[in-house]
């Protein structure tokens, strides 16, 4: 290659990159829409709400909060990914979203490898086994020892790993346990406070303040990670005596459409990475239930492509049909 063909390939490079550059020196100038496919309460939505807050205050910009439940987070999957790659519409993306869809649905409407643009890991969810405390065991060995009994036992759960779990540890238990589905954690909650279930597996933050105020019981979590808000309760593994139900917890991400310039990727992870940083902020997810945990881009797109492979493999061989 000549030198002057070189410096005019380097010159189009560059004058490529200065609209990019100029776009992201400029963002945001204008409201930013977060996406949570979830109806409000929940833990996306609490979470959600807290880095939009922190944005506003930060940008001098509004950052609003759109709730688009249902078809277990695809129809707000859909809409970010038909959106302008520009960095104002972003998607507080699930586990469910990732990595759970692709391995139990068929003919999904969006592609979770293709159509968005990593920005962050959020946070790294504790789920719980919980049950009402006036009538609900106060075991997992009392609880399985009653379902055996029974046999008319059901459980509430929104998001596919929670119903996942549900379904593994049913199996592993030797319980036979009616789900009963719902769009997000409000409404689990609400089923397990009006005994519409008998037990429930959600994340901490939404049952909290229940848990907090003596009416609700939570028996397990179900990973192994330490939960500063709730410090007694035992791993799921390790109160059944069974070992392959550990780490069966949600997370939390902020994805972008796909071909989101990535200087203004870096941007939104910056400062959700910033907002982690403020010790205030961070206690008050950590209080409500939440595990802040910030990435880099590439460290979530390996993160949720790893999650993806474990999942789709766990989901096959359980052979449980998911309806």
């Amino acid at each position: 290659m000549t030198m002057h063909r070189r410096s005019v390939l380097a010159g189009l490079a560059v004058s490529a990159l200065m609209p990019m550059r100029a776009q992201a020196q400029s963002f945001p100038n204008r409201t930013i829409r977060i996406v949570v496919p979830f109806p409000a309460g929940g833990p996306t939505d609490i979470l959600s709400r807290v880095i939009a807050q922190k944005m506003s205050e930060d940008w001098g910009q509004p950052v609003v909060i759109e709730n688009r439940p249902g078809a277990d987070t695809a129809i707000g999957a859909v809409q970010v990914a038909k959106a302008a790659p520009d960095g104002y519409t972003l998607l507080a993306a699930m586990d469910t979203t990732m990595v759970m869809n692709p391995a139990t649905k068929a003919n999904l409407p969006y592609d979770p490898f293709k159509d968005f643009a990593a920005v962050t890991l959020a946070a790294k969810n504790t789920s719980l086994l919980t049950v009402r405390a006036a009538d609900g065991p106060k075991t997992i060995g009392e609880m399985i020892a009653r379902g055996k009994a029974s046999g008319k036992m059901n459980y509430g759960a929104g998001i596919i790993t929670t119903r996942l779990a549900g379904y593994m540890f049913n199996r592993a238990a030797g319980i036979n346990v009616q789900l009963i589905p719902y769009k997000g954690s409000a409404e689990v909650v609400q089923g397990l406070l009006t005994g519409a279930v008998d037990y429930i597996i959600d994340g901490v933050a939404s049952s909290l303040p229940l848990i907090k105020s003596g009416q609700f019981r939570p028996l397990a979590k179900l990973n192994s990670r330490p939960l500063p808000v709730l410090p007694d309760v035992p791993p799921l593994a390790q109160a059944a005596g069974m070992p392959e139900l550990d780490d069966m917890s949600s997370w939390i991400a902020l994805v972008a459409p796909a071909g989101t310039p990535r200087p203004i990727v870096e941007q939104l992870q910056s400062k959700v990475a910033a907002i982690y940083a403020d010790r205030a902020t961070h206690d008050r997810l950590i209080a409500a239930g939440l595990n802040p945990v910030s990435s880099t881009p590439e460290e979530f797109d390996a993160f949720f492509r790893k999650e993806a492979v474990r999942w789709a493999r766990a989901f096959k061989e359980s052979g449980i049909k998911l309806d």
